[in-house]
């Protein structure tokens, strides 16, 4: 006998299903598609190569939404069959093949929705993920050392590429900042629920007296900005210093004044590299931080600019804490943007975040 609630979920599918149907206009996207492929049948398609690789991407996002759609539908109609027959003949070997293809279809329809709503322009693009300890020395510098693997283990769960750009290390434990660029298609998207402040709570390892200590470590998150973006650079605005590379060490160091460091003068940011091969490496991947700094402040400009028109107060604002990771007295993960929270910790620091990045991204469409 198929349980009541594998029904229920089959029939909640379905109903999903159909609404996100409405929702995508499936014919709508479907002209889109035809479209595209005539232009690229065209003899001078590929004059303009820039022009051409856009459409190409563009037919590519497309296709894939529908694609996925029609996948699901798929899957939903089979398991309907399926369960349909069993009762019918009442064949209850089926029944571990429905009871698992249901739990993992109502897994798949979340994760497409959750694609769904990275929609807006820079989603799609690589992660700039950049960790700063707040006050308290090595405890917590420490815990930046903590969320860097986190950080690092999310990424290599989802098969995103992880690239150091710059690591300076912490005087006795962990790290004093670190950059890190996450590669892979939406992974700012993804990561742009974890910007923010986030606090841990624990008995110090460092501490002798065995004494509970709270410690605070700012996530930035930007997109990497690519070149088509205006995003004007004056070199006569730019202050470039060079070092010697100070990194965790092996790779990390060089023993010539590779590392680079740039100060954009009219705003003051900083950005650094020190990870690649030559000074002419490290200066490149500077200035795509830069970039993508610059374009960050725009942005924050424009919405706080729309926030005094409408008379708002953001709730979240730069320095704020996101959430709190409590290791003692007792386990918790809480993101209080959310109230989604968690007690499984050791799960959270090996890179189980899906639960956090989702809540947030669903609740920022209930909010707009």
């Amino acid at each position: 006998m198929i349980d009541v609630t594998v029904k229920q979920d089959l029939r909640e599918m379905a109903k999903r299903l159909q609404e996100l149907r409405g929702s995508l206009d499936l014919d709508l996207k479907q002209e889109l598609i035809e479209n595209y492929e005539v232009k690229m049948s065209a003899p001078d398609f590929w004059d303009d190569n820039d022009r051409a690789q856009g459409i190409i991407s563009e037919l590519n996002a497309v296709k894939s939404v529908v694609e996925q759609y029609h996948r699901l539908g798929t899957e939903q109609d089979d398991l309907q069959t399926m369960l349909e027959l069993a009762e019918e003949e009442g064949d209850e070997s089926l029944e571990a093949d429905i009871v698992n293809g249901v739990n993992e279809l109502v897994r798949k329809v979340g994760e497409f929705e959750l694609q769904l709503l990275l929609n807006q322009p820079y989603d799609k693009l690589n992660a700039i993920l950049e960790l700063h300890p707040g006050a308290g020395g090595t405890e917590s510098q420490d815990w930046a050392q903590m969320l860097y693997r986190m950080y690092t283990r999310w990424a290599e769960k989802r098969g995103y590429k992880v690239e150091l750009l710059d690591y300076l290390p912490g005087d006795e434990a962990g790290i004093k900042s670190v950059t890190i660029m996450i590669k892979g298609f939406n992974a700012y998207g993804y990561l742009k629920a974890e910007k923010g402040v986030h606090r841990l709570v624990r008995i110090s390892p460092f501490d002798s007296s065995g004494r509970r200590h709270t410690s605070f470590v700012s996530c930035d998150v930007m997109p990497e900005i690519v070149d088509d973006v205006e995003i004007e650079i004056r070199s006569e605005d730019l202050k470039v210093d060079t070092y010697r590379a100070s990194g965790a060490g092996g790779q990390h160091v060089n023993k010539t004044e590779s590392a680079i460091r740039i100060t954009h003068i009219p705003t003051g940011i900083v950005v650094s590299c020190q990870t690649q091969r030559s000074q002419i490496q490290n200066r490149e991947s500077a200035m795509t931080m830069l970039r993508s700094k610059l374009y960050e402040r725009k942005i924050e400009e424009q919405e706080k600019q729309l926030a005094e028109i409408r008379g708002e107060q953001s709730d979240i604002a730069w320095g704020s804490q996101i959430r709190s990771y409590v290791f003692h007295p007792y386990n918790m993960v809480k993101d209080h943007r959310t109230s989604v929270e968690t007690g499984n910790v050791g799960s959270v620091m090996d890179g189980d975040l899906d639960m956090f990045i989702d809540g947030y991204l669903r609740s920022q469409i209930r909010h707009e």
